[in-house]
């Protein structure tokens, strides 16, 4: 099994690496790509040097799979010409999540969708990922109408750079910034870019994509803030179904839920929390409660480390789907 890893060296391929080898993927030839600065340097991967080479000469290697983490651009120039060599190609960035013949999966929710025919898969947002972990067995059972959410995203989910420049901060350096203020001790109501609806492009994807996972009758309110954590993102979602619930069954359905561990004891402070999830590839959800004032209505918090189940786990479960399900003989 030759895999591409495309942007090797930044956050996500690293972990990308890890979960390959702590989930012993069937890997017989890592093919690890960086940009062209980093060409001829090495990586280790089960304890053996490997090269970074461009992304043309992984092309020219025809792999089964390649995992690409590089942005936007790169996915949009090169995803196709994989696709084209027969590599299935499973897309981290947002460059193919809402083209209308690619499909964003989520294993655990609508894994069952993959076909032989899906040579460029897109993985979800990361807030997006860990969101619908935990509301599609409610929506299942209940039917929702509505979702208002506020995120508290790790400064990991920007990258190297803003971890940096964190950590920079905490020793009273005030060099290269990732953000356009001072990131510790503050939080920054801007995730992405904003657009001309006054949303941020990180807003918008969570009401996008799950739109397109879960049901388009859905309305959706986001509202994406970072805050000065490394580990993992956090969640308010406050969620309104058609239909009445009682927290028993809430419960019942989220402990069924593969992926998601209910942490949930107040009275005995245990409640997810970023330094709770940061390392882990469950999706934790604590703070369930009634909402009353609207009916139908439930409040959760919901945790997960950005870099793991929102990133390099998921799609490495959409690799080991492709296996299971026999689309890559």
């Amino acid at each position: 099994m030759k895999v591409v890893i495309a942007g090797v060296t930044g956050l996500v391929g690293e972990m990308l690496l890890k979960v390959l080898e702590e989930r012993n993927f069937p890997v017989s030839e890592l093919i690890p790509v960086a940009s062209e600065k980093s060409k001829g340097q090495k990586i280790v991967f089960k304890n053996t040097e490997h090269q970074i080479v461009s992304i043309e000469d992984a092309l020219n290697k025809k792999p089964q799979i390649a995992i690409f983490s590089a942005g936007s651009d790169v996915s949009l120039k090169y995803a196709p010409l994989f696709a084209e060599n027969g590599t299935f190609v499973i897309d981290n960035s947002s460059a193919w999540r809402m083209h209308p013949d690619k499909k964003l999966i989520i294993p655990e929710i609508n894994g069952n969708l993959l076909s032989e025919e899906d040579k460029i898969i897109a993985n979800p947002n990361c807030s997006t990922i860990q969101m619908l972990m935990v509301l599609f067995p409610l929506h299942k059972k209940y039917k929702i109408k509505r979702i208002v959410v506020s995120t508290y995203q790790s400064v990991t989910g920007t990258g190297k750079k803003a971890v940096r420049q964190l950590k920079d901060e905490r020793i009273n350096i005030h060099e290269e910034k990732a953000y356009p203020h001072r990131i510790d001790l503050n939080c920054i109501p801007h995730c992405d870019v904003f657009t001309k609806n006054g949303y941020t492009k990180e807003e918008d994807k969570l009401v996008n994509e799950t739109h397109k996972i879960l049901s388009r009758d859905i309305n959706v309110s986001a509202t994406a803030v970072r805050v000065p954590v490394i580990g993992g993102h956090s969640e308010s979602v406050n969620v309104e179904f058609e239909n009445d619930f009682d927290l028993e069954t809430v419960y019942k359905l989220l402990e069924e839920m593969p992926g998601v561990t209910v942490y949930d004891e107040p009275e005995n402070n245990i409640y997810p929390m970023p330094v709770i999830a940061e390392g882990k590839d469950e999706v934790f959800v604590g703070r369930i409660r009634r909402d009353f004032s609207q009916a139908n209505s439930l409040n959760l918090w919901i945790t997960a480390d950005n870099l793991r189940k929102g990133a390099a786990t998921n799609a490495v479960q959409i690799a080991e789907l492709l296996i299971n399900k026999k689309i890559i003989k």
